[in-house]
């Protein structure tokens, strides 16, 4: 055991000690690292165009040199329109300011608002500290009287005015400030010019170079990729490549079409409300819009703030901030969902933390591209078990299935949560698939952990009446509705046959009071299907249940036995059942979703039941079809006691 935890918290270590020399590794080699996965996402996104080109008969080599071409031919051309609209920006910024000094005495009033009154004070602290006299002069005479006592001019023998210089007399002169102009060669004017252009059009330069190989070369790469990750299964590893392809190149696709329209609605909305440079508000706007949830809101602050100088009144304002959030709504409710289709499987909580991490990294190429890395990622960590944590981590998936949250709800003992777990369920489900899938596997949880000793009696009667409150609240609404199916059913025929009249069928808990209410979630799938049925206490002795059999002429018994240890106590009421009641349709139905294994089975057939069922969907498909059997022909079917 402790040679087994050493092993466990070493591989632990290792995995904290890899993880930090990946982030090291990232942060460091960015100059690279940045432009190469660039490269491969701009991948992703042509990679599409390039194989509609060569499905025309194009070569490889023409089609990937001219999709390359063209993409870059429109972002130089885009950038160089930018940077116009940029300068012009800039120059006519400081014809804005008389505006810009209207708006704010507007919010300063007439000198007695808050804002006047602070500014005021600042200003006044400011003059009593500018006032202080400096330490270094201290014991001088100001500077009024030094200047006046420091210079002076004075008659020469010859009639000319010389400079008097001195201190504290009439020979003082003022100092006389010499700058000193140095000319700068040729070369160190264009190393000033085109040193700061010099780094990002090499990143560029490699960008370019890497896409058009990982283009031309897409196939080498894939197999190369599957050699080294795959380990020998070409399948799973097929797999995840397909899957990050397709999420990535659908996700750039679909954002590079919405984001481009958001941009052209916007610049087209300011051209008719008459802000000045809406071209680069439009492209501003769509840029920013691969930030998630903040990037439109940010792409909004420099329009609002440009129309609140440019424009005399509030109402263009007004109508730039209603254009961004009318805009967000129609794309994020309509436009989106109906493009998508799908979405990129990774959680808010996941994307915002990739943003945080990626700008970081890589500042804010970083934050662009955080959400398609991210998906590659998540996309990984799918397929990949020792990176399985990344996909629990950022995927949008549950990290525990319905059944592990409700029980851990009920063990935390939270009943609200653990309602709106199953009611959420519910939603979506039908009723035989909640109980399948998300009580009955959570009751045998709890019946696992109570056997071990893990379970306290506290919780476990806690488990129990939640669960049992929960199947009984559901039971209500089946009631109403099978009641107004069979008021229906009889206002069509009169001589139809009711629920009440139907062969009764009994269901027999195998033991405890788990039992009991998955004994109580099939008699409500019963009812659901008109199929009249009821459910025996607990609190009846096995005895008194075989009398209960006798007494009610009960055509079709199920006796109900939850997992783990319930099959030996059913098979001792089937051992009891079946001498007093040979014509008794008999029916097990033992509760788990992994099947039982042919020991089990075969020893529960040997008693003489005419079905084993696992689930409560077939059970109940099955007791109606023996309740509608026994209905026609009740008389063969009526239970004898043998006794």
């Amino acid at each position: 055991m402790v040679g087994a935890k050493s092993i466990t918290d070493q591989c632990r270590s290792n995995g904290l000690v890899s993880a930090a020399v990946v982030v090291a590794a990232l942060y460091v080699g960015r100059d690279i690292l940045l432009p190469f996965a660039i490269s491969i996402l701009l991948s992703f996104l042509l990679a599409p165009l390039v194989e509609r080109l060569e499905s025309w008969k194009f070569g490889r080599i023409p089609s990937v040199l001219t999709i390359v071409s063209v993409a870059f031919i429109a972002f130089t051309a885009l950038a160089m329109v930018l940077a116009h609209q940029v300068y012009d920006l800039a120059y006519n910024l400081p014809d804005y300011k008389e505006n810009i000094v209207a708006k704010v005495q507007t919010f300063q009033g007439d000198g007695t608002g808050v804002l006047s009154r602070v500014t005021k004070s600042v200003d006044e602290m400011r003059a009593m500290l500018a006032a202080r006299p400096d330490e270094h002069t201290a014991g001088y005479p100001p500077s009024s009287e030094r200047d006046a006592e420091d210079v002076g001019v004075r008659d020469s023998s010859d009639g000319a005015k010389q400079l008097k210089i001195g201190y504290g007399g009439e020979d003082a002169a003022k100092p006389v400030l010499v700058e000193v102009v140095e000319t700068l060669s040729a070369n160190e004017i264009a190393q000033g010019i085109l040193g700061p252009l010099l780094s990002p059009l090499a990143s560029a330069a490699m960008v370019i170079v890497l896409l058009i190989f990982m283009l031309l070369k897409r196939e080498d790469l894939r197999n190369r990729l599957i050699h080294l990750i795959g380990g020998g299964q070409l399948n799973l590893t097929t797999q995840a490549l397909n899957d990050a392809a397709g999420r990535v190149s659908r996700y750039l696709l679909m954002q590079l079409i919405i984001n481009s329209a958001y941009g052209l609605v916007i610049c087209v909305g300011l051209v008719l409300i008459g802000l000045p440079n809406a071209l680069l508000w439009g492209a501003f706007t769509a840029l920013l819009r691969f930030v998630p949830y903040v990037g439109p809101w940010i792409a909004a602050l420099m329009p609002i703030a440009i129309s609140l100088a440019v424009f005399d009144g509030w109402l263009q304002p007004a109508l730039v901030l209603t254009l961004f959030v009318v805009n967000e709504l129609i794309s994020n409710n309509v436009i989106e969902p109906w493009l998508y289709g799908s979405s990129t499987g990774i959680s808010t909580i996941g994307i915002l933390a990739s943003a945080v991490f990626w700008t970081w990294i890589w500042g804010p190429l970083g934050l662009v591209m955080a959400t398609p890395l991210t998906v590659c990622l998540t996309v990984v960590g799918r397929y990949v078990p020792q990176l399985a944590f990344l996909n629990t981590m950022l995927s949008d998936e549950d990290a525990l299935p319905p059944q592990a949250r409700f029980y851990q709800r009920l063990l935390a003992m939270d009943p609200e949560e653990a309602t709106e777990v199953a009611e959420d369920f519910l939603a979506t489900s039908s009723l035989a698939e909640l109980y399948d899938t998300v009580l009955l596997p959570a009751l045998s949880l709890a019946e696992l952990d109570r056997h071990r000793g893990d379970l306290d009696d506290e919780k476990q009667r806690f488990v129990l009446q939640i669960t049992r409150e929960i199947v009984e609240d559901l039971g209500e609404r089946v009631s109403v509705v099978a009641s107004d199916n069979d008021e229906a059913l009889d206002a069509q025929s009169p001589q139809a046959v009711s629920t009440s009249e139907k062969a009764p069928i009994l269901c027999l808990p195998a033991r405890d009071e788990a039992d009991e209410i998955a004994g109580m979630m099939l008699v409500q799938l019963l009812t659901q299907r008109g199929v009249g049925a009821r459910v025996v206490s607990t609190k009846s002795l096995s005895g008194e249940m075989i009398e209960q059999v006798a007494a009610e002429s009960a055509a079709v018994v199920c006796v109900s036995a939850l997992p783990p240890f319930a099959a030996l106590h059913a098979r001792y009421l089937c051992k009891r059942l079946r001498p007093r009641f040979p014509q008794l349709e008999l029916i097990v139905g033992l509760w788990q979703t992994g099947g039982v294994t042919k020991k089990t089975a075969d020893r529960l057939t040997a008693t003489g039941i005419g079905k084993l069922i696992t689930s409560l969907s077939d059970a109940a498909e099955e007791l109606e079809h023996l309740s509608r059997k026994t209905t026609v022909g009740q008389s063969d079917h009526v239970p004898v006691s043998a006794a």
